[in-house]
């Protein structure tokens, strides 16, 4: 008889003789479609297929995951076959995995690239309202030495100004150092004023002999590196 592979099973569901709980053991969490995984949230007390088709129903009504874990205990409780137990099983499950994305870099945590700064701050950063602007000032190996939140700006625009993005960095000693802010809008293409601000904190950067190694726009689902289009010479 032929093996049965991880996709097949996810597709398979209680049908294909195993349940949703034991092809996440075996398999892991690839293997399991998000209303699959949801459904492990909320199968207590019904069967698998029961639990998948209301976590579908849940997630097409709010429109997909992002949306569904931005709702209120309320909210999903609106949903029928949703009850105050399993309202509150989802919304804590949501808020770890938000916790867990939000977690600071840790003193001494090397940074390789600019993707490991997006990965770090986009789930953090990505549905602002505002543009946060970030530095993450390094040691001379590029370790992490602080995450410093050097503004909040409008909804179009961040307001910096070198003098607070420098005078802390200098204070910890930093060697280097990353810029990080987001675009409301989702496209995370640099603007104009972008540019701007970045040619003049790396040009304030000389002058105190702190590198800077990119300036990071974080948009919806990608960003822009002022390192990898060649707008930045640092070196990671």
């Amino acid at each position: 008889m032929r093996e049965t592979g991880p996709g097949e099973y996810a597709r398979a569901g209680s049908d294909g003789g195993s349940t949703i709980r034991e092809r996440l053991l075996r398999f892991g969490t690839r293997a399991l479609s998000p209303s699959e995984l949801l459904g492990i949230l909320l199968r207590e007390g019904i069967r698998d297929e029961r639990a998948v088709e209301l976590a579908s129903r849940t997630l097409e009504r709010f429109g997909g995951l992002r949306r569904t874990a931005s709702r209120t205990i309320p909210e999903l409780m609106g949903v029928p076959g949703i009850g105050p137990a399993r309202a509150a099983r989802v919304k804590a499950a949501f808020a770890l995995a938000l916790a867990f994305s939000e977690e600071a870099l840790q003193r001494g945590e090397p940074i390789r690239s600019s993707r490991e700064i997006f990965e770090r701050f986009h789930a953090e950063l990505r549905d602002r309202k505002r543009e946060v602007f970030v530095s993450v000032l390094l040691d001379g190996k590029h370790r992490v030495l602080k995450e410093d939140r050097v503004s909040v700006g409008s909804l179009t625009s961040s307001i910096v100004h070198p003098r607070e993005v420098f005078v802390r960095a200098i204070r910890e000693s930093a060697d280097a150092m990353v810029f990080v802010h987001n675009h409301p809008s989702g496209d995370p293409t640099p603007s104009f004023e972008d540019i701007e601000i970045t040619n003049r904190l790396v040009e304030v950067s000389h002058l105190v002999g702190i590198r800077v190694l990119d300036h990071i726009v974080i948009g919806e689902d990608s960003y822009a590196s002022f390192h990898e289009r060649g707008l930045i010479r640092g070196e990671f």
